[in-house]
């Protein structure tokens, strides 16, 4: 009985031991992980705003051109970038005026399904305004938005495809 309560308590302290030895494990992986993750790469606000504006530019070339397929497109990267730094830059306090773009996002997303030039125009226009009242929203008045003069993209056609 002796050797039976011995030979239990050597299993117990093992067992305790290996689990302790697990948690520790755990535990390092853990520490590891948070560490690579805060040392991953993220965009920043700025890179954001530098992603919209060149779509935003690219919009405007794509919709006069009634390429609505491209239009289609770049008004979709601009959704997407919006999306993104309502997930990625929380902290930031600019990130709580984001979302006054919206309905000017979905104007001109309704005048590109629509496919119509002159609704596309005013609903740009609309976009370009807002993106500008949110920059004095949040004190960056000074970087003011508008809609472009001459195309910057040399490498791009913003004609319709011929089919």
């Amino acid at each position: 009985m002796k050797s039976i309560t011995i030979l239990i308590s050597v299993f117990i302290f093992a067992a305790c031991s290996n689990s302790n030895n697990k948690i520790l494990l755990l535990q390092n992986q853990v520490d590891s992980l948070k560490k690579q993750l805060a040392e991953t790469y993220k965009p920043g606000f700025g890179e954001f705003m530098t992603y919209i504006q060149a779509h935003h530019a690219k919009l405007w070339f794509a919709g006069q051109n009634e390429n609505w397929k491209l239009a289609d497109f770049e008004i979709h990267e601009i959704i997407e970038a919006v999306d993104n730094i309502k997930k990625y830059e929380t902290e930031r306090k600019e990130s709580g005026q984001i979302e006054m773009i919206n309905s000017a996002l979905d104007s001109v997303n309704a005048s590109i399904q629509q496919k119509n030039l002159l609704y596309f125009r005013k609903s740009y226009t609309n976009l370009t305004n807002t993106c500008n009242l949110c920059h004095r929203a949040v004190n960056f008045e000074f970087n003011i938005v508008k809609t472009p003069e001459s195309q910057s993209f040399s490498n791009q056609d913003f004609k319709t495809p011929l089919n």
